[in-house]
């Protein structure tokens, strides 16, 4: 990774860069497949220009801050919170517009990841005079994090979120709708759903709490928002609230065993059922599911799945960060639903590289990685 010479941000760079990164987050949960981008042209101490990436296929964020400062941009900074492409692609590269525009120097959040631009785009800008800091810092990073996993594998971004009891249970039974997190907590996770393009949760979840899974409060979306259903073997009700067409928001998807079509037929017209696997298979196939996801243009997802769908998750080494959330409650019995059913804990342990805990409301939410293999 890159980074500048230390002490070669100034304060100032850092307040301007981190404007840039505050305008980058809006487009967030609008830009796939492309990357949040955020981006502050500066000369003589003051802002001349700004702008952000709204969506695929429109401008991007150095552009927008081009076209606010005009003749301004010449001689001026450029703080932008990703290394400017080099390579057009629905519209024009951003390199070479910085270098006509006459921008003297550039400040990079982080380096591109995608192996088609990653440090080309600053090369271009130095063998041009063009001076060039990359800060490589923690919050450039957060922002391209799902774009980074996407691009780097053929499936979706996945993060899986699961809450518990402080003795590992769900639920104090099973087949009940059983709040034990925190109103926070759950406005948290609502939050947490505008940074992907799709929620996911299995048919049981789907059965037994029957959720809408919208993005609440209302947040103004440029992409369409998805909600998946992953079944099992079995369909779910027609009339289930996760199926309702809603405005601004995609056809719900349901994902399904390509050996029981019949299964399914009481969904036609009602969402979109992927079917996937083999011809013979009677059992969802999550790789294969992931991939149908990925192809039908799903770059990440935020899996809020019972203890079974985690499990599998998990277990077919698709889950890239959990958020684990633990409410101060004991709802210890023998018919107590364990968050994860049947997982190797101590071999899932070797594999979590834990990184943020957070304090929400009554509960604690742990959140970090999985090393899949």
């Amino acid at each position: 990774m890159e980074t500048c010479t230390l002490g070669a941000l100034t304060p100032l760079d850092r307040l301007y860069l981190a404007r840039a990164y505050e305008l980058a987050a809006r487009g967030v949960g609008s830009t796939a497949p492309n990357p949040p981008v955020g981006a502050v042209i500066v000369r003589g101490g003051y802002i001349v220009g700004e702008g952000y990436h709204h969506r695929a296929g429109e401008p991007h964020a150095e552009t927008n801050a081009l076209m606010q400062a005009g003749t301004a941009a010449d001689g001026a900074t450029l703080y932008v919170s990703l290394e400017p492409c080099v390579r057009s692609g629905r519209v024009p590269a951003c390199a070479p517009a910085l270098a006509s525009a006459g921008i003297a120097r550039v400040v990079c959040g982080v380096r591109d990841p995608n192996p088609d631009n990653d440090g080309k785009g600053i090369a271009y800008l130095r063998e041009r005079g063009i001076a060039v800091d990359v800060a490589g810092d923690r919050r450039g990073h957060e922002l391209i994090e799902i774009f980074e996993g996407s691009i780097a594998a053929e499936r979706p971004y996945l993060s899986l979120k699961m809450a518990m009891s402080l003795d590992g249970a769900i639920t104090s039974q099973p087949g009940v709708q059983e709040w034990i997190t925190s109103e926070a907590e759950r406005s948290f996770v609502r939050d947490l759903r505008i940074a992907y393009d799709a929620v996911m949760v299995g048919a049981g979840t789907v059965r037994v709490d029957d959720p809408q899974l919208t993005v609440r409060p209302p947040h103004h979306r440029l992409r369409p928002f998805v909600r998946i259903v992953a079944c099992e073997s079995d369909t779910i009700d027609a009339a289930s609230r996760i199926l309702a067409p809603l405005e601004d928001y995609a056809p719900s998807m349901v994902l399904a065993p390509a050996g029981l079509r019949g299964t399914f037929d009481n969904l036609r017209g009602v969402a979109n059922v992927l079917f996937v696997g083999r011809p013979s298979d009677e059992r969802l196939d999550l790789p294969a599911a992931m991939k149908a996801l990925r192809a039908a243009d799903v770059y990440s997802v935020l899996c809020e799945g019972g203890p079974t769908l985690g499990a599998r998750l998990i277990a077919a080494g698709v889950v890239d960060r959990f958020y684990w959330a633990i409410a101060p409650v004991l709802l210890g019995n023998e018919r107590a639903v364990p968050v994860l059913a049947g997982v190797d804990f101590a071999a899932l342990g070797a594999r979590l590289r834990f990184e943020r805990t957070m304090r929400i409301g009554d509960d604690v939410v742990v959140s970090g990685t999985i090393a899949n293999v």
